[in-house]
């Protein structure tokens, strides 16, 4: 099931659960956000991978919502993995994206809600509970809302690498060649900033920025951003080019002259 295929009501029963899932993740991780003694846990052994009890709670109170609305569709999230479901479309949510900046108090962490059918993603929301924003793009939409209110979604026009703005969530990109490659493209370009997690995708689908270049992703951690992104009229891949819904190595850019740019550097 595709937009070309869906009828209307079909359509606006997936955004109204979007959204529903969106404003019931807010609810959960502004309840602990900022909060005195907010502590989390580590997935994993080698590094410091955390989870919050909030992480937990925002998945379980969307999963609860999409149950409701759309008994049929299969889930998958990043706490509680993979339900099955019969439609053919999959929800894929992250419920906080970016936990080591929701720890630190710095307001560029997410929730990402995407919805996918066979071929990728059609459907996905970045949404930044304590700001008040929520990016939406795919079927039709491409649409933002916050403090100045509503508004289109449209990536920047083309332009050089030498005056774009570059984009990574950590200094370390994936391997020691994943970094030099990133540093290919981070020496030619004007501006490169670190640690937005998701919102940077945001920010490239408003029109703010140019690149957002990463490694080691998850398809929780790409899936509502590359809706967001490819419907704001940009290009996300992996870093040959290839579908990026999987995870992995991924480029996110405003256009096609730039994102060609990018891909040109990093394969060397």
């Amino acid at each position: 099931m595709t937009d070309r295929t869906m009828d209307e009501a079909e359509r606006q029963s997936l955004i109204a659960a979007l959204h529903a899932a969106s404003d019931a993740a807010r609810v959960e991780t502004l309840a602990h956000f900022r909060t005195e003694g907010l502590a989390a846990d580590t997935k994993e052994t080698e590094r410091f991978d955390p989870v919050t009890v909030a992480d937990r709670a925002a998945e379980r109170a969307m999963t609860e919502v999409l149950a409701r609305m759309r008994p049929h569709d299969a889930i998958l999230g990043e706490e509680y993995g993979a339900t099955p479901g019969t439609s053919g479309l999959t929800w894929v949510l992250d419920p906080i994206d970016g936990t080591r900046g929701y720890l630190s108090g710095t307001p560029t962490w997410g929730v990402l809600v995407g919805v996918s059918d066979a071929v990728g993603p059609i459907l996905g929301a970045i949404d930044q509970p304590y700001i008040g924003e929520r990016f939406v793009g795919g079927l039709g939409l491409s649409e933002m809302t916050g403090p100045h209110g509503p508004r289109a979604l449209r990536c920047r026009k083309a332009r050089p690498l030498a005056e774009a703005i570059v984009f990574t969530t950590f200094p370390e990109v994936g391997t020691e060649a994943d970094a030099a490659a990133f540093r290919r493209v981070a020496s030619r370009a004007r501006l490169t900033r670190y640690g937005m997690d998701c919102y940077a995708y945001a920010l490239i689908a408003s029109g703010q920025i140019d690149l957002v270049i990463e490694a080691g992703l998850q398809p929780y951690d790409v899936q509502a951003p590359i809706a967001v992104v490819t419907a704001a009229g940009g290009v996300v891949t992996d870093w040959q080019g290839g579908v990026a819904h999987h995870g992995g190595r991924i480029v996110a850019a405003a256009n096609a002259e730039i994102h060609a740019e990018a891909l040109a550097l990093l394969n060397g």
